[in-house]
């Protein structure tokens, strides 16, 4: 008697994790990473930004921004790098930008070019940068 008991307790186990496994945990599981801890789970982001080479033009791009105006205007009339389309670099992945731009790229929330979530000022070899993230996946 005592392995028939423990045999359906073992079955009973095993119906109790086949009902919840299902897609449940899976889901919720995938909803604990997705929100606790954050944007850890993001490998690309769609980020814009604008490069200057002097600290003092990306601080007045800076400015005009916390003023209320549009990301991608600002980034038109200050940047000075080949992304003239409104600071669009389109969806970059980890290991495709440098270190300290990547860094504060995927530490930002998405946001829109007209409330956007900016970055500090970052600086790398090419000059200073504003960055905001439109999107994460």
């Amino acid at each position: 008697m005592a392995k028939k008991a423990s045999g359906s307790t073992e079955k009973k186990a095993a119906d109790k994790k086949g009902g919840k496994g299902n897609a449940k945990p899976e889901e919720s599981a995938d909803k604990k990473v997705r929100w606790k801890g954050g944007l850890k789970p993001a490998t690309a982001v769609n980020v814009r930004h604008i490069l200057c080479e002097k600290q003092s033009k990306a601080l007045e791009a800076l400015q005009k921004i916390q003023e209320g105006q549009r990301f991608d205007k600002v980034a038109q009339e200050y940047s000075e790098d080949k992304a003239k389309a409104g600071g669009s670099l389109g969806w970059q992945v980890r290991g495709a930008m440098v270190g300290a731009f990547q860094d504060a790229a995927f530490a930002l929330q998405p946001s829109t070019v007209d409330k956007p979530i900016l970055s500090p000022l970052v600086k790398t070899q090419f000059g200073y940068h504003i960055i905001m993230v439109e999107g994460r996946k």
